[in-house]
């Protein structure tokens, strides 16, 4: 066997972990058509799993196999390119820790002696799983547009508006609930626009107390109030010639918007405690979760500065909208933190799809994220399951068919047209199109009523129904 770190054929490759080598089972590997790359430390064998693609690992468990040296395999085979295959002695299942770490870490284990037909099915079996599975090990840009993830037709329409936002220089409003991505987007329209080169300032207008706000939005001289030591440039002046994003500007206080709408009126902006107007060139991009046409409505924000800031208005679609976006997202936090975890993760399970697909998702994709995160750490198993996630139950009521579906829609249909027409069961058929025996069947198949409830009757003497409709009522019906 080969004890160096030099790349290898790694298509049929074995990567052998055992504290010696052992040329019987070399022999018997290469005579089923594997090479066998042995590594008699952790640290030869995470090299060689860097230099190549290696994706079936074979590792031998000590017949005293302590926690430490569980670990330290266990810091090699948190790879999930590469499929492990645990070799142990007959009984050594039994031990907690072995088993734990065999469940935790490998794809599969053989019981000594191992130089038989199991051996190979393990390893085949291993080889090809790894085959089918492309996870990433760094998360993929690629899963939509802008820096974002997202392919949902939601998703496609806000990227499409976004290039079409970029090309201009008018002030852009962004909506949507809190976790949906806001700033995202904003800075995705930044760097698409003549501006890119240049600063882009964010401030959370909601995060700084109104006392505040106005200094940090437009600066200060030194001596304009107490503590004011020297001159500082505000948010605005430093985005000159940027992108100035102001976030949660629902949230803005009544007397700063005053002033912020006569810089997007006027492009100048005075420093407190300053003497003179100073020009400034910015890109204004604000957001917020806040209702702003209510907000106006209540008189909580100025529509004069409303109609400044929304000249394009974007809204961000929440997470419950986006269908099979959860999942594309979850795989992608999943991608992110893997290594956050101490054991070695497959994936998620059908069950965590589901929960996460039924959920409701109020935090949108920052909750999902922290969400998976934290599953990440919590999870004993090789996949995350709905049970990691710790997501409340959701009720959804009991289960309805389609046929059910179909027969309500179908009775209500029905109910609607006779109470329009008073009954008038010629005058209900024409408008449902069918012809009256078929409405006397299927006013009977769903056990309807030919006249109104006595409430519901007029008193002109006919009871609202014409006379071809009366005699029909006497008339039971043959179809």
């Amino acid at each position: 066997m080969t004890t160096t770190c030099t790349p290898v054929d790694t298509e049929r490759s074995v990567l052998y972990v055992s504290n010696s080598p052992d040329q019987k089972l070399a022999d018997f590997l290469a005579g089923s058509g594997w090479q066998a790359v042995h590594a008699k430390s952790t640290a030869i064998a995470e090299r060689m799993l860097e230099r190549g693609n290696i994706k079936v690992g074979l590792v031998e468990l000590p017949a005293e196999c302590t926690s430490q040296h569980l670990s330290a395999l266990a810091s090699c085979m948190r790879r999930v390119e590469t499929n492990w295959v645990a070799q142990i002695a007959p009984g050594q299942a039994e031990n907690e820790l072995v088993s734990r770490f065999i469940l935790d870490y490998c794809f599969d284990f053989v019981t000594r002696p191992w130089l038989n037909d199991r051996l190979v099915f393990a390893l085949g079996h291993a080889h090809g799983l790894s085959s089918l599975r492309q996870a990433p090990v760094t998360p993929e840009p690629s899963l939509g547009r802008h820096g974002m993830v997202g392919q949902c037709e939601a998703m496609q329409q806000l990227y499409r508006r976004i290039d079409k936002c970029s090309a201009t220089d008018a002030p852009v409003f962004v909506a949507g609930e809190s976790g949906t991505g806001k700033e995202l987007t904003a800075r995705a329209i930044h760097e698409r626009s003549p501006r890119a080169g240049r600063t882009f300032v964010a401030i959370n207008c909601a995060a700084i107390p109104p006392s505040l706000l106005q200094a940090e939005l437009f600066g200060h001289e030194r001596g304009a109030f107490t503590g004011a030591l020297q001159r500082k440039i505000g948010r605005i002046e430093s985005a000159h010639e940027g992108t100035l994003f102001l976030d949660e500007i629902g949230d803005m206080p009544h007397e700063c918007q005053a002033v912020l709408l006569r810089f997007l009126q006027e492009g100048t902006i005075e420093r407190l405690g300053g003497n003179g107007p100073i020009k400034v060139d910015v890109r204004v991009i604000s957001a917020t979760h806040v209702d702003l046409d209510k907000a106006v409505e209540d008189g909580r924000f100025r529509s004069d500065l409303y109609h400044r800031l929304c000249v394009l208005r974007l809204v961000e679609p929440p997470l419950r909208e986006r269908g099979g976006d959860i999942k594309l997202l979850a795989n992608y936090a999943l991608s992110m933190y893997r290594q956050d975890g101490a054991r070695k993760l497959r994936g998620l399970s059908s069950d965590a799809i589901v929960a996460m697909s039924n959920y409701p998702w109020p935090g949108n994709v920052r909750e999902l994220i922290n969400c998976v995160r934290r599953a990440v750490v919590m999870s004993e198993g090789r996949f995350i399951t709905a049970s990691d996630l710790g997501l409340p139950e959701t009720d959804h009521g009991p289960a309805v068919t389609l046929a059910e579906i179909r027969s309500k829609a179908e009775k209500d249909a029905i109910e609607n047209a006779l109470q329009r027409h008073g009954y008038k069961l010629s005058e209900a058929a024409a408008e449902l199109g069918i012809s009256r025996a078929t409405l006397y069947r299927l006013m009977h198949a769903n056990r309807l009523h030919q006249e109104p409830a006595p409430a519901s009757r007029t008193s002109n003497g006919s009871g609202g129904a014409d006379s071809d409709d009366e005699a029909e009522r006497q008339t039971p019906s043959m179809v």
